[in-house]
């Protein structure tokens, strides 16, 4: 028997930033995703598992999401702006079919002068 391991999810945000700029995000999540349409060596259907929902917030306030669907890669990579007023945290979330709920977290100081 095997089993799949998975590392956590990447995200790249400036350390930096100037108050009103927009700031470049990337993320990538690795999951072990199955579209539905696989079988065992028995014939049975592997269930479906992929990451449909994301989202990411700003000092608790949600800055982008995403609904993800059937054409969505195993390891999703998304690149977004947001534009945000100072220093603070990102907080990271994507939640899969079978329930399984990833997250990460990075913060954002000012730029020094």
């Amino acid at each position: 028997m095997s089993s799949i391991t998975t590392k956590g999810p990447e995200v790249k945000v400036p350390r930096y930033l100037t108050p009103g700029e927009d700031v470049l995000i990337r993320t990538k999540a690795w999951h072990p995703m199955e579209t539905g349409w696989r079988k065992t060596h028995d014939g049975q259907t592997v269930e479906r598992n992929r990451i449909h929902t994301f989202t990411c917030a700003f000092n608790g306030q949600e800055v982008f999401s995403a609904d993800l669907h059937s054409g969505v890669s195993a390891n999703p990579y998304m690149t977004f702006y947001a534009r945000v007023p100072g220093p603070g945290v990102f907080e990271f979330k994507w939640i899969a079919d079978d329930g399984a709920v990833y997250t990460s977290a990075a913060r954002i100081d000012l730029a020094k002068p």
